[in-house]
């Protein structure tokens, strides 16, 4: 009888927000931490980003533990459907502008 080996990094879940001050420099590390932001770490979350960027599984697994980056297609449709992959990317390209609320309603 063969064992089958669970492949794959359990990272534990982040929180729902992303926060500017921890998106990390390296571009793998702020997609990974985005998409767990996003997502989740279930295999819901991973299913959830095969569908929005018709990855294979394995791909997806890479991007969630932070060990390969999405390609340009990959990360535009991650871009398109995930609020927080975008806020990562615009933080390390640094074209994100963060407006105060007290600046949004003075105006």
């Amino acid at each position: 009888m063969k064992m089958r080996v669970k492949m794959g990094t359990v990272v534990p879940k982040m929180g729902t927000v992303v926060h500017l001050d921890e998106i990390p420099g390296d571009y793998r590390a702020a997609v990974a931490m985005a998409l767990h932001a996003e997502l989740g770490s279930s295999h819901r979350a991973i299913k959830s980003a095969m569908r929005w960027t018709g990855a294979s599984e394995r791909t997806v697994k890479y991007w969630f533990a932070g060990e390969r980056g999405p390609s340009g297609e990959h990360l535009v449709s991650l871009a398109r459907h995930s609020d927080a992959v975008l806020i990562a990317l615009l933080a390390l390209a640094d074209r994100l502008i963060v407006e105060d609320a007290e600046d949004r309603e003075s105006r």
